[in-house]
């Protein structure tokens, strides 16, 4: 059985720290092809990527946000535009996918929530029928920056996994 996908999946972090290096093209096709095959609900594909590697339009898309610095820091950032006949749902699947595709290219990445989808719309310059409340930064990890920040987080209480008695409950008798 081959187990890689899974130690992917379970060894997958968030990156928010990264070299002052743009990505290979490499690496960012793939990452990309592997959004475009994210399955969606009926296989609409309610979604468009929109690559962003300019400094100045990341900083613009990051004004869409509140806590948007891996934005900033990236060496691009996808953002995740919501197409007429899009859900949150699929646009979840994208992102995580795209993260999955980055992490087996040694590229880190970070979900970003776009909390001001009206500045998002201008700055791609959206149609009313698309909006973009979620991008995903990507740049290769500054490793010492990285660990300084999870210290950081550690020593804040905030580091690890609930056990999975807090988030795995049976669920109901159906048969009674």
């Amino acid at each position: 059985m081959d187990t890689s996908a899974y130690a992917t999946i379970k060894g997958l972090r968030v990156t928010r720290s990264y070299l002052a290096r743009p990505l290979d093209p490499g690496d960012l096709e793939a990452i990309l092809e592997a959004g475009r095959w994210t399955g969606s609900s009926k296989n609409r594909q309610g979604w468009v990527l929109v690559v962003i590697a300019d400094a100045a339009a990341r900083e613009r898309l990051a004004a869409a946000g509140d806590f948007t610095d891996p934005i900033r820091n990236a060496a691009a950032a996808v953002a995740l535009v919501k197409t007429a006949d899009g859900n949150d749902f699929d646009i979840g699947r994208l992102a995580q996918n795209l993260m999955l595709a980055a992490a087996t290219r040694g590229v880190g990445s970070c979900p970003v929530t776009l909390h001001h989808t009206g500045v998002s719309q201008r700055v791609l310059g959206l149609p009313d029928d698309q909006s973009c409340r979620f991008a995903v930064a990507l740049g290769y990890p500054d490793p010492v920056a990285e660990e300084a920040g999870r210290a950081l987080r550690r020593a804040a209480g905030m580091w690890g996994r609930k056990p999975p008695d807090e988030v795995i409950k049976p669920g109901p008798d159906l048969d009674h």
